[in-house]
């Protein structure tokens, strides 16, 4: 069995599959026979999966798990604790409640590499980065998440799933592990 952990880069798509004019994961050289364990958006970054366990794959995305996936995201304006408070309780996406989250503000901007197209700048609009911990793994979750509370996300970087964080990875860099590595039990 093959396990890989991944730093996506931003502007990759989380497929093998060619699509014109976008990078995707068959431009990193992994072993042949792996797949993505989940995904990460286009324009979304950090820490993605790749194995051929179905088990594994079965254990790390099955939202009966509840696994937690943990994430920074740097947000327009500052939060007050009210909407932090609405990130960690009850924000309605899609017409679903989604379920509780961690979520914390950061007080300094998280050490992470420069992303390879820098974020749009505005001066009368201050940024803050959260980490938020998730459950469950809807489509652009975090996003919509941080937009219901009038916060869009600017830049959203996947930093662990489970116990198994993205290390000392640099975008597009990736490593082979072991399955002792990703450590079970992974659920809470």
């Amino acid at each position: 069995m093959k396990y890989i952990l991944f730093y996506k880069p931003y502007a990759v798509l989380s497929q093998f599959t060619p699509e014109e004019g976008k990078q995707t994961l068959k431009d990193f050289g992994f072993p042949s026979g792996v797949y993505p364990v989940g995904r990460l958006d286009y324009d979304s970054e950090g820490l993605l999966l790749l194995t051929d366990d179905n088990e594994i794959k079965h254990t790390l995305t099955d939202p009966k798990f509840e696994l937690p996936k943990t994430y920074l995201a740097q947000v327009e304006r500052i939060p007050t604790e009210e909407s932090l408070l609405r990130l960690r309780n009850d924000v309605v996406i899609e017409g679903k409640k989604t379920k509780p989250a961690d979520v914390r503000l950061l007080v300094e901007e998280p050490d992470l590499p420069p992303r390879s197209v820098p974020i749009r700048f505005r001066k009368t609009v201050p940024t803050a980065w959260l980490e938020l911990t998730i459950r469950e793994g809807r489509n652009r979750q975090v996003r919509k998440m941080t937009a219901a509370i009038g916060h869009p996300t600017l830049r959203l970087v996947r930093i662990k799933i489970g116990n198994i964080g993205i290390d000392n990875l640099k975008p597009g860099e990736w490593k082979v592990l072991q399955k002792s590595d990703i450590g079970f039990p992974l659920l809470k």
